[in-house]
């Protein structure tokens, strides 16, 4: 399996990213937060799916059992 985000990270990922979705389209601040909160499907992707392009492109990985 490919894999280069480990759990603590895939968590914090998981949680920024629907915090920033979550920012988007709720809250007095959410039409001037929309495209930047938009950005927040990229962490919450790479956190569910495990694996980040960034680091792959820098050799990094934040998983002891990654490959």
């Amino acid at each position: 399996k490919m894999t280069n985000v480990g759990g603590i990270d895939r968590i914090a990922r998981i949680l920024a990213g629907a915090l920033l979705l979550v920012l988007t389209f709720v809250g007095p601040l959410a039409q001037a937060l929309f495209p930047w909160g938009l950005l927040g499907f990229v962490p919450l992707l790479t956190g569910l799916i495990g694996w980040c392009p960034a680091y792959r492109i820098f050799g990094l990985k934040t998983c002891s059992h990654c490959s």
